[in-house]
């Protein structure tokens, strides 16, 4: 991905993993036909895959169905405003972000899902969990495997 403003960007791949590590939410972009179509959702990532999970039925997985190209943002925000000057353009925000284009692969085995599922309870917990059966069946597993990523910083 080309970056206008390469003096912001994040290069270290590690830097950019901690970004992804740390957000909370990942706003994930679809493109519904000829109209985008933009969804936050909590996420996870491991080894270079980020990792989703929603209801069985819905817009994105019939959209991911048709298009499994996706492009992905995460943000660490402390919302800090900088007033660096008299006018309002010499202002900025203080954020560290991350974007970047995969495919979208819809998990179908169960123990694709827990595993993936567990991926994602890692970030909050250090419990290995177990799933009902019924529980797995009901969910839809999204994994992007990423194809590209920079990542960007700026007031810090």
């Amino acid at each position: 991905m080309r970056m206008r403003r390469k003096d912001r960007e994040i290069t270290d791949k590690r830097e950019i993993e901690k970004i992804l590590e740390n957000a909370f939410v990942c706003h994930l972009g679809l493109v519904d036909g000829d109209r985008p179509y933009v969804v936050p959702m909590n996420f996870a990532y491991h080894e270079g895959a980020i990792y989703l999970h929603c209801a069985s039925q819905g817009r994105k997985l019939d959209i991911i169905r048709k298009n499994s190209n996706v492009c992905f943002e995460m943000e660490l925000t402390p919302g800090t405003i900088i007033e660096n000057g008299d006018q309002p353009c010499d202002w900025g925000t203080k954020f560290r972000s991350v974007i970047g284009n995969g495919k979208a692969v819809l998990l179908e085995s169960p123990e694709e899902k827990i595993a993936a599922l567990n991926i994602f309870m890692g970030r909050f917990s250090d419990v290995k969990f177990t799933f009902p059966e019924h529980e797995v069946l009901a969910v839809a597993v999204i994994r992007i495997d990423i194809e590209e990523m920079t990542g960007k910083v700026a007031n810090e």
